[in-house]
């Protein structure tokens, strides 16, 4: 792919650059290469730090976003990374959609242009979406063939709710921004303040996924480890030995 040249800031957010990505590099935008999209969104990442721009949180949430789905396609079954990947195909669309919209308007309406209070437009409730006879004969035999279940009782969500879940993907974002501002830290500081062994858990595998997708490096003996942000350069040096 063709390395991009250009500043983070000329963009409004993470779906902007993603979107840039993708047409720049004509890749289809509901089969997308989430390896080859992370390694550019992280050299545009790195290339803003270096110049000591303000990263928003939005952007580093999609990094770690990226970075989970690359990790989830190592797996040998790959329903959630499809999941993921059609979920973000479906939030690109609708934020090209809006763009298109956007700048349609902005064509149509200048500062001298009149406005005028909208009409009122009765509905339109009819449904236009095709539709086959084999989805209708499977909506038909779902229907005739779901059982009277009762509502489930408090007690069968006690198990739940007794225990917080806390996603690796979120403590991907909490060690990264641990490292935003220190390049390297301290291993152990990351679970000073995770007293809950779900949050324990979630920061060690985050930890784990980093180092597999060579954005971080720990390093140091057994008693006291330390953990290192990796720039652009050095994962490509990296990946060629």
């Amino acid at each position: 792919m063709e390395k991009l040249t250009y500043k983070l800031d000329t963009f409004e957010g993470p779906l902007d650059l993603l979107l840039y990505l993708i047409r720049k590099n004509k890749l289809n935008i509901c089969d997308i290469p989430i390896a080859k999209v992370l390694d550019q969104y992280m050299e545009q990442i790195d290339a803003a730090r270096e110049q000591n721009l303000d990263i928003s949180s939005e952007f580093l949430e999609m990094a770690a976003r990226l970075v989970y789905m690359k990790t989830v396609y190592l797996l040998p079954k790959h329903e959630e990374a499809d999941t993921l990947r059609a979920e973000l195909s479906g939030q690109l669309l609708e934020y090209e959609a809006c763009r298109q919209v956007a700048a349609l308007l902005g064509e149509e309406f200048q500062m001298d242009s009149f406005t005028r209070e909208p009409a009122a437009f009765p509905p339109d409730t009819t449904y236009r979406r095709p539709i086959s006879a084999q989805q209708l004969l499977q909506a038909y035999s779902d229907a005739a063939g779901r059982r009277a279940v009762p509502p489930p009782t408090q007690a069968s969500f006690s198990a739940i709710m007794a225990h917080r879940v806390v996603s690796v993907a979120s403590q991907i974002i909490y060690v990264l921004r641990r490292l935003w501002t220190d390049r390297r830290i301290s291993y152990r500081t990351l679970f000073v303040h995770k007293k809950d062994r779900s949050e324990i858990v979630a920061t060690f595998l985050a930890v784990l996924e980093l180092v597999k997708g060579k954005r971080v490096r720990v390093e140091g003996d057994t008693e006291n480890p330390t953990v290192e942000l990796l720039k652009a350069g050095e994962r490509k040096c990296k990946r060629k030995h």
